[in-house]
C-alpha cells in the first residue's frame, strides 16, 4: 500500500471515549446531540469541527443529531442565514431531515411557562436596574457581587411585572428577569444571571408575538432538555457556564437532563475566525462578500474548491482535546493537496500565454495527443488533445538569458511538450516598441511524437501547452492566503490587525488559454481539476459558457513554507 492510499492517523477523541463507555455500561439507550448555530451569519471553519462532532458522534452509536437554530435575538437573525447554515451542514456531508430541524423559538411558550415556574418558586425576580448598574453590581473575579435592591420583591409583584413585560407595557431596558442564585458566588455566571430582556423587534418566525426574549444561557439547556438531548457538546468558553446549565435543568420540571461536555475549538494559523472581524472584512469591502474564496467561511472554501471530506479528514487527524491549540494551516493545505491529487482530473491551461510557432510543422495539420486524465487513477483513461503549428505556452517558462540549470525554454534549448513532441527554440520575436517577447519560433523533431526521445537523448524540461487554434479563453482568479502573518490579530500597540492583510491574496488573470476539453465544464460550478504544473482549480459560480471563470484552490506546492524559511532581509 502506497503512502497516498494509507488511512489517515486517527487522533485521540475523549468525547467518543466518554460516550462509548456510557453506552457499554447501559447508561444511554440512544445518543442524541444537537448543533445549535445562531442564524445571524455564515458558518466559518471553526464550525466544521463542531458539526463533525455533533453529527459524527451519534452516527457512530446509532443516534441522531438535531440542527437547532438558537434564534433568541431577532435583531440580528434572518431566514437567509437559516437556509445557508443548513446548506453548509449538508455540504459537509451530514444530511438533515426536516424532522430534525428545530428552533429555540419553537419553545418560547414553554420557556416562558418555566420562567413563571421559577418566579413562583422564589428562584427568579424582575430587576429594574439599568443594564449598566447590573453589570457594575455583578462584581468581578476579585470582588463579590452586590444584591439588587429589587432582589426581594414578592412573588406576586414579580409575576405581575413579568406578565406586563410580556404584554409589552414597558420600554426596552426598563426591566429584566434574573435567576435568583448567589451574588457572592465565585463563578460569575451564577451571580443572578439574566433570563429575559425586553426587545421590541419582530422575529423572523414568530413575528410580533413576543417582545421579551430568553437569553442564551436560559434557552439553551432547556431546549436541549425538551429535545431529550443526551450530550450537549460545547466549546471550552462554556465550561464556566456548565454550573448554570445544570442549575436550570435541576430547578425546572424538564423531561430530560442532558450532559454538557466542553472541547477545544478549531483554530488555524494565518486565519481569523471572529464573527465580528469577519463581518468587518465584508462590510469594509476588504473581500467580496461572505463567500469570497479567501474568506475562512464554509461558503468561501466551498467556492474556492475545497472538497468537504478535507475537513472531516482534518478533524480525525487533529482529534478532540480539552486544551486549546492552534492547527498549522499547512496541515489543512497538505490534506487538501493529498485529496485533490488523488481525485482531480488533469487538464492543460496556460495562464500567461506566449505564442510558440513550430515552423516545420504543417500549417493545416492537427495532431491528436493521448494524455492521461489522472495518473493517480489509470482506470480513468486518456483524452485526445489537439496539437497544431501554433501553440500557447507559459511566458514564465521562457528566459532569453537562461540561468544555470534552467531546463525550460531558452534560445537554443530543447524541451519536451507534454505528451506531444520535442521542440527547440530557434528565434525570439519582440515588440519593436516595448521590447517585450511576443513570439517564439521553434522546430520540432517529427520522430519524437508522444514526447519520446527517438535516440535516447536526455531532455529534462517538460512543459504544458495549448493549441492556439483550439483553445478556449478564460478568466482565472489566483487566490492565496488572506493574511500574511501567522497570527493576524497579534499587532503592536497602536497597530491595526487589518495591516496584516496579504496584498497579493488575489490576482485576476484574463486572456488565459485552456485546452478545449474544458469548454463543457464552464457551467459546472464547483467542478475541480488540476491544471498541470500550475495547481488545483475549480469552476467559479460566475462562470458561463461564453466566459469561463476558474478559481485557484491551491498551488501544487507550499510556497509559503519556502518564504518562512528565508532569512530576514
Amino acid at each position: 500500500m502506497t503512502a497516498e492510499h494509507e488511512e489517515p492517523e486517527v487522533a485521540a477523541n475523549f468525547i467518543a471515549e466518554i460516550i462509548e463507555a456510557e453506552v457499554a455500561q447501559g447508561q444511554r439507550e440512544r445518543i442524541v446531540t444537537r448543533f445549535p448555530p445562531e442564524p445571524n451569519g455564515y458558518l466559518h471553519l471553526g464550525h466544521a469541527k463542531a458539526i463533525w462532532l455533533d453529527f459524527g458522534m451519534p452516527a457512530r452509536f446509532g443516534g441522531v443529531c438535531n440542527l437547532r437554530f438558537d434564534d433568541t435575538n431577532p435583531a440580528a437573525e434572518e431566514s437567509e442565514f437559516v437556509e445557508a447554515i443548513r446548506a453548509d451542514v449538508e455540504w459537509l456531508g451530514y444530511p438533515v431531515s426536516d424532522e430534525r430541524v428545530f428552533f429555540a423559538s419553537d419553545y418560547f411558550d414553554q420557556l416562558y411557562e418555566w420562567a413563571e415556574h421559577l418566579v413562583q418558586a422564589g428562584k427568579a425576580y424582575v430587576d429594574s436596574q439599568t443594564l449598566e448598574q447590573i453589570r457594575e453590581n455583578r462584581g468581578n473575579f476579585h470582588n463579590p457581587g452586590v444584591d439588587s435592591p429589587y432582589r426581594n420583591r414578592s412573588v406576586e409583584e414579580n409575576l405581575d411585572l413579568l406578565r406586563r413585560m410580556k404584554a409589552g407595557e414597558f420600554d426596552e431596558g426598563a426591566h429584566v428577569l434574573r435567576a435568583k442564585i448567589d451574588m457572592q458566588h465565585g463563578n460569575l455566571n451564577l451571580r443572578d444571571p439574566l433570563m429575559y430582556r425586553i426587545l421590541k423587534e419582530p422575529h423572523h418566525r414568530t413575528g410580533d408575538k413576543w417582545c421579551i426574549y430568553p437569553m442564551y444561557d436560559y434557552a439553551h439547556g432547556q431546549s436541549d432538555a425538551i429535545e431529550e438531548v443526551t450530550h450537549s457538546l460545547c466549546t471550552l468558553e462554556f465550561e464556566d457556564h456548565r454550573p448554570l446549565y445544570d442549575w436550570f435543568v435541576d430547578n425546572l420540571p424538564v423531561p430530560a437532563k442532558p450532559r454538557q461536555i466542553e472541547f477545544a475549538k478549531l483554530h488555524f494559523t494565518f486565519t481569523v475566525l471572529s464573527k465580528r472581524k469577519l463581518k468587518q472584512l465584508v462590510m469594509e469591502n476588504h473581500v467580496d462578500g461572505w463567500d469570497d474564496p479567501r474568506m475562512p467561511t464554509l461558503r468561501g472554501v466551498r467556492r474556492r474548491g475545497y472538497p468537504p471530506e478535507v475537513f472531516r479528514d482534518l478533524c480525525e487527524r487533529v482529534g478532540v482535546a480539552k486544551r486549546e491549540g492552534i492547527v498549522d494551516v499547512s496541515l489543512l493545505e497538505h490534506i487538501l493537496r493529498e485529496r485533490l491529487n488523488r481525485e482531480s482530473p488533469r487538464a492543460m491551461g496556460v495562464l500567461r500565454p506566449l505564442k510558440l510557432i513550430i515552423e516545420n510543422f504543417p500549417e493545416d495539420e492537427v495532431m491528436y495527443c493521448e494524455v492521461p486524465n489522472n495518473p493517480e487513477k489509470p482506470e480513468e483513461g486518456k483524452r485526445s488533445v489537439p496539437f497544431s503549428r501554433e501553440l500557447w505556452v507559459e511566458a514564465d517558462d521562457f528566459r532569453e538569458e537562461a540561468p544555470r540549470k534552467w531546463f525550460r525554454l531558452a534560445p537554443g534549448k530543447e524541451v519536451r511538450l507534454r505528451s506531444a513532441c520535442l521542440v527547440t527554440c530557434n528565434e525570439v520575436i519582440k515588440d519593436p516598441d516595448t521590447g517585450e517577447v511576443t513570439e517564439l519560433r521553434c522546430t520540432w523533431d517529427p520522430e519524437s511524437k508522444g514526447g519520446r526521445s527517438p535516440d535516447g537523448r536526455k531532455v529534462r524540461g517538460t512543459l504544458h501547452w495549448v493549441s492556439a487554434a483550439h483553445s478556449i479563453e478564460a478568466e482565472v482568479r489566483l487566490y492565496d492566503r488572506l493574511f500574511s502573518t501567522e497570527n493576524p490579530t497579534d499587532v503592536p500597540e497602536g497597530g491595526n490587525w487589518l495591516d496584516n492583510l496579504n496584498p497579493d491574496s488575489l490576482e485576476v488573470l484574463t486572456g488565459c488559454q485552456l485546452e478545449p476539453s474544458l469548454a463543457g465544464k464552464a457551467t459546472e460550478a464547483g467542478w475541480r481539476c488540476q491544471f498541470e504544473r500550475l495547481g488545483y482549480f475549480c469552476v467559479d459560480q460566475d462562470s458561463t459558457a461564453d466566459k469561463p471563470v476558474f478559481n485557484r484552490t491551491i498551488g501544487l506546492r507550499d510556497s509559503w513554507a519556502k518564504l518562512e524559511k528565508k532569512p530576514p532581509g
